[in-house]
């Protein structure tokens, strides 16, 4: 199961039961089933959020998916 949440005000959530992140010609398997992408574009920890939008005004609206 895939459950997106799309955080009002804040991050992109992505529960997923296992998650495998490609990048630079490496996988690596992330340990966390919920992982946070940021909506914002003010991390500097991209494609992940770091908490900035909390900081820097951002506003968004909340969403859901869930996917089985």
């Amino acid at each position: 199961m895939i459950k997106i949440k799309v955080a009002e005000n804040g991050p992109i959530l992505i529960e997923v039961n296992k998650a495998v992140l490609h990048s630079k010609g490496k996988a690596e398997e992330l340990p966390k089933k919920i992982i946070a992408l940021c909506r914002c574009g003010q991390s500097s920890n991209k494609p992940f959020c770091d908490g900035t939008h909390k900081s820097c005004g951002f506003t968004g609206e909340l969403a859901e998916i869930e996917v089985e």
